[in-house]
């Protein structure tokens, strides 16, 4: 799996838990199966840790098949944990290029159809790791993707490195399903502002905390607070001050407290507006 969006080896130590939230908030994107270095996420205990701050709830993402599986099985067996599956962009080229795509779709399209499973995502395009030659094969699943949200009536939750402006033709091109999600939103103030006038939500991770990230935070500022999530992406993507560690659901409170600052909010009016976001677009937990 070509998942996540950090680079490098996967740190192995995990990053201290944040004061408690006054209200419980989502994790809105997360990755409870995958390991942290050589150590498993030890997915239960970082939920527990996750809900002693306030992070009540997290919607785990199944970004290729072994995951998806995982995904689809465990939201099942803990009320905490929604699902959303998909071929994350770099995988689906890889597939694509095995000859082994159309197959693992249809098993994604048979998952996403589960009651459990609240999006599809994520998908998307990403020229970062993966070069020319498999774009248009990123681009078919992309197209896909969006086809089975559409389909199924479930947002549709973004992938996007350095493919903005790709992004946007591809889904004007096709229709944006009813909801869709930039994950870990990563653009500037302009892209927000295009992605905003499209009805879309954006979902900030602990990338907008970072010391280098003012685009992010320029964004921030200007998107609706009725209109933003949060996610930790974990375990990568770890917010300041505590990068260099992995990441865990419980973090989703040291990046909300960053955009209750950004926006200059209380912080519990700030978490009861992300709250009111989730269940509505993903349903009830």
């Amino acid at each position: 799996m070509s998942g996540g969006d950090g680079t490098g080896p996967r740190p192995r130590a995990w990053a201290e838990a944040p004061e408690p939230l006054p209200v419980p908030i989502v994790d809105n994107h997360c990755h409870l199966d995958f390991p942290a270095g050589d150590r498993p996420f030890e997915w239960r205990a970082r939920l527990d840790e996750a809900e002693s701050v306030g992070v009540s709830r997290v919607v785990n993402i199944g970004c290729d098949l072994p995951s998806a599986r995982w995904t689809a099985q465990e939201a099942v067996t803990d009320p905490r944990v929604l699902g959303g599956v998909a071929l994350h962009p770099n995988d689906a080229a890889e597939l694509a290029a095995a000859g082994e795509y159309e197959e693992a779709f249809a098993e994604i399209a048979g998952l996403a159809a589960g009651e459990r499973i609240r999006v599809v995502g994520e998908t998307g395009l990403d020229t970062f790791r993966t070069g020319p030659e498999g774009h248009d094969a990123q681009v078919r699943a992309f197209r896909d993707h969006i086809a089975l949200a559409k389909e199924l009536g479930k947002p549709l939750s973004i992938h996007d490195r350095d493919a903005h402006a790709q992004v946007l033709e591809v889904l004007d091109a096709d229709g944006a399903p009813d909801t869709v999600v930039l994950h870990c939103f990563s653009g500037d103030a302009d892209f927000a502002r295009a992605c905003l006038d499209r009805g879309f939500l954006l979902s900030f991770a602990g990338t907008v905390t970072f010391k280098n990230a003012a685009h992010l935070r320029e964004a921030l500022a200007i998107t609706p607070l009725e209109r933003l999530m949060v996610e930790t992406d974990a375990p990568f993507l770890t917010p300041h001050p505590h990068r260099g560690l992995s990441n865990t659901p419980a973090q989703a409170a040291t990046t909300m407290r960053t955009v209750a600052d950004v926006l200059e909010v209380g912080l519990e009016e700030a978490c009861e507006a992300v709250d009111r976001t989730s269940a509505w677009v993903y349903g009830p937990w």
